[in-house]
């Protein structure tokens, strides 16, 4: 049975007795709301509870399921802290990245993250992240700490959705074809003219051969069009990149994208398995700053062949 979308809302009511310190007894009906409002028809859902349902792992399950089947979802006006962040990540499966630590900060300015912050230049090309690796990160969540002035919206696109759409022939012609991988071509149209510091960062990163097309475990399939791939392996070069071109344009269409306008205090997480996403163009000096949990994957991008050893 599928999870319900649209809107809606559950609720729940637990009365209970507590007795104070000489005995008596009294009763306290306690409410808790978790609604759900999709964004889009194809993707995205708001979800509006209190944060310690959030925290505590109470709609965990309900969560997993929708960020499954909707791709992207938004809680909103609820203060969260890192802490918090980290005790929502935690209540949806095991958290971290072994490069960056738990909570990292995504941002263009030097000052906020000095190690990473030209890395972070290929945030404005549609990928999905850690193609670099065998296994990726299964969710990843954003909590905006400080606005651009204006732009640097996010957009999000359903990958599940665009192969499921895509003609028979599209779908028989890309079948069992493998891509190759390279991060620093995720950086090809934003930063045309790269530093040897630029090239450093890059350079750190395995390339890697995946599928163009994700066979999950669940049965679905997701297309893999990531701005990381380079060619596609057997193909000429032109042939091959046309081929890629063709895919991105094709999972990118409007109806399979949400472009989510940011408000502070914003937490916004998404299924970096059936999903990829972009920054949109903003100026890198203005400070603009999100705090990044990931919650980790267990399912390859190949899932044909068992992850390499770390």
């Amino acid at each position: 049975m599928s999870w319900p979308t649209g809107q809606f809302a559950l609720q729940f009511s637990l009365r209970y007795a507590d007795y104070e310190k000489y005995g008596q007894c009294y009763g306290k009906e306690w409410m808790t709301m978790f609604e759900v409002t999709d964004l889009k028809p194809r993707i995205g859902s708001r979800i509006e509870t209190d944060l310690e349902s959030l925290t505590s792992g109470k709609y965990s399950a309900e969560i997993l399921r929708l960020i499954e089947q909707r791709g992207v979802l938004l809680f909103r006006g609820l203060d969260i802290t890192d802490e918090d962040q980290l005790a929502i990540a935690n209540s949806l499966g095991p958290t971290g990245d072994k490069d960056v630590g738990v909570i990292y900060k995504v941002s263009q300015d030097k000052e906020q993250n000095p190690t990473h912050y030209l890395y972070n230049r290929g945030n404005f090309s549609w990928h999905i992240d850690r193609t670099d690796t065998d296994v990726p990160p299964h969710i990843t969540m954003l909590c905006a700490k400080k606005l651009a002035p204006s732009d640097g919206e996010t957009e999000f696109a359903n990958t599940c959705a665009a192969y499921e759409d895509l003609p028979e022939d599209d779908k028989q012609l890309i079948d069992g074809l493998k891509v190759l991988h390279r991060v620093s071509a995720s950086f090809r149209e934003t930063v045309p003219d790269p530093t040897d510091e630029m090239r450093e960062l890059w350079d750190i990163r395995p390339d890697k051969v995946h599928p163009l097309v994700w066979r999950h475990r669940n049965g679905r399939k997701s297309l893999i069009t990531s701005t990381s791939g380079l060619e596609v392996i057997g193909m000429g070069k032109d042939e091959g990149a046309a081929l890629l071109a063709k895919m991105m344009a094709w999972a990118t269409q409007p109806e399979y994208v949400y472009v989510h306008d940011w408000q502070l205090g914003d937490l916004v997480m998404w299924d970096n398995t059936g999903t990829m996403h972009r920054a949109r163009q903003y100026d890198l000096d203005c400070g603009r700053l999100m705090h990044r949990a990931v919650v980790l994957g267990d399912e390859p991008f190949d899932t044909e062949q068992p992850p390499m050893a770390a």
